[in-house]
């Protein structure tokens, strides 16, 4: 090897050894949940994303795992729906908005599983659900375990937009007699133009979207 070819060798070994040194030193990862699984964490979330997130079958996430060469049983996939589903609730709820003070509550008859339940639910005025709840009656035990379900998660509303269902009146001067309750014509209505678009019955542009006069308002301060 010539002079040039052995300096430039002599360099670049130099470079090597600045580039080595700079380098932080590395950082053992932490335990986690995921620890002493055969999968890495990427693959478990995105196989319960995909569940949680688009209503699939365990055996529908295999498939799509196994045409990206990924091979897992269903029975794992529903093992990991089981252990994870709390894990990324806890990681997810630092990035919730706070509970807002007005909410909008309706029910909703569908299909779960072939059978037609209640849906119960509740957002704020920024949109966030607030909770859900299925039950095969519409009656005041619902509406009743539906609400003491919702207000664990943060400060209770001053003010509760709902249709004229007889139960939410007893209920809300139960659990909330300082709120202000409104019954007026699409007071619920984020709750009602939602359902409209999930269904296909109301399309988005649909003048349901507009603020009506008031029908009846229920102790209001």
């Amino acid at each position: 090897m010539d002079r040039a070819g052995t300096v430039a060798s002599a360099d670049r070994r130099k470079r090597q050894a600045e580039l080595m040194r700079r380098r932080p030193a590395r950082v053992s990862a932490p335990r986690s949940g995921f620890a002493g699984f055969r999968f890495p964490p990427e693959v478990i979330t995105v196989a319960v994303r995909w569940y949680l997130r688009f209503g699939l079958s365990y055996r529908d996430v295999t498939e799509l795992l196994a045409e990206r060469g990924i091979g897992v049983d269903h029975v794992t996939i529903y093992r990991w729906v089981q252990r994870f589903t709390p894990l990324l609730i806890d990681a997810a709820r630092p990035c919730r908005h706070a509970p807002g003070d007005r909410w909008f509550v309706d029910e909703t008859y569908v299909k779960v599983a072939g059978r037609w339940v209640y849906l119960y639910r509740a957002i704020d005025q920024y949109g966030q659900v607030i909770d859900v709840l299925i039950s095969e009656k519409r009656d005041l035990a619902a509406t009743r375990q539906f609400f003491i379900r919702a207000l664990e998660h943060g400060p209770r509303p001053t003010e509760v937009s709902t249709d004229r269902a007889p139960a939410y009146p007893r209920v809300l001067d139960e659990l909330l007699p300082s709120a202000c309750h409104l019954t007026e014509q699409y007071a619920n209505n984020p709750n009602r133009l939602l359902a409209g678009l999930w269904t296909g019955e109301i399309p988005a542009s649909s003048s349901a979207n507009r603020r009506t006069p008031a029908v009846t308002t229920q102790r209001c301060c």
